[in-house]
């Protein structure tokens, strides 16, 4: 018994005509003719009556026709699945500055990845996945913005910010000791500002409002410059080489941690797409946002119950 002779019967019960059968399959009717009673001899029940002029069901055809119908849905979706896995349907994952070093190791053999390459703010790309455009993306949310766009976040980064200085001293300093940029342009910057700013409440550090961008880059060092007190960097400007008059400077009391979570759609029911966010998020524990003097926005997902 293949799947083709079940295609076969389903088409000649719903046409109850061999002819028409046969030209709706593409195939030449004697050959259906022949199909259709190997199918009848390996399943060891006549499916259908035949006469000259009709062709007409048996009890045991009309009460085998709705299985196979089950049946023929089920290898369908099997093919689907296997279609996507192979990489037919890639998941598209969005990003701002930051993704794993194993990305394409973690989701091998589950999904294969498209990296879209426009890279936007994190509230933008958050967005893109509420809207369709992405299926997943690494952004910094708020469970404010989760909550607003019908995502899920799950924690996959997590970076502990540190103070740019001039001079030599590289000794740790309080969080209220230095201070923290702030842009105008509320559009490139809104998920900076936001952190920014409420950071600034929590801890007591010194706002400077700045208005061209300067949050990170070559202008950002012109503002440690001219400040007099160490300022925090930013996640983009994580991994950026300081210049040789300028120092990292660890901050504590408390230390400062941004998070990166991977968020997808809260009705997502495509396999792939959550196959590959679960593979993604697999094992990433807690990052030691729970230690002791970790900051955290009040509305970030990933916080501390009871912190």
């Amino acid at each position: 018994m293949e799947l083709r002779q079940l295609r076969y019967f389903v088409a000649v019960a719903e046409e109850l005509h061999f002819g028409r059968a046969a030209a709706r399959l593409l195939i030449a009717g004697p050959s259906l003719s022949q199909q259709i009673k190997a199918l009848e001899r390996d399943l060891g029940v006549p499916l259908f009556a035949r006469d000259r002029r009709t062709v007409t069901l048996t009890a045991a055809g009309a009460a085998l026709l709705p299985e196979v119908r089950a049946l023929l849905d089920r290898a369908d979706e099997l093919r689907r699945r296997a279609q996507q896995l192979s990489g037919s349907e890639p998941v598209r994952i969005g990003y701002v500055n930051w993704l794993p070093p194993d990305l394409t190791k973690r989701t091998s053999g589950v999904a294969q990845l498209y990296v879209d390459t426009w890279v936007v703010p994190s509230h933008a790309q958050a967005a893109r996945v509420a809207d369709g455009s992405l299926d997943l993306a690494v952004c910094w949310v708020r469970t404010a913005d989760l909550t607003q766009h019908g995502l899920v976040g799950r924690l996959l980064g997590a970076d502990r910010l540190y103070a740019v200085s001039t001079g030599t001293d590289t000794s740790p300093v309080r969080a209220q000791d230095i201070a923290v940029l702030v842009d105008d342009d509320v559009t490139s910057w809104a998920s900076w500002n936001s952190y920014a700013e409420e950071f600034a409440r929590d801890t007591g550090a010194r706002v400077v409002r700045i208005h061209n961008g300067a949050i990170t880059g070559p202008a950002f060092f012109d503002h440690v410059r001219a400040c007099t007190t160490p300022v925090l960097n930013s996640p983009k400007g994580q991994n950026t080489p300081l210049p040789p008059d300028l120092v990292h400077r660890p901050v504590i009391d408390p230390q400062v941690v941004w998070t990166w979570s991977l968020v997808w759609r809260e009705d997502e029911v495509r396999a792939t797409v959550l196959a590959a966010a679960h593979a993604i998020t697999r094992d990433v524990g807690d990052l030691g946002l729970r230690e002791k003097g970790v900051w955290l926005p009040g509305d970030d997902p990933h916080r501390p119950l009871g912190d």
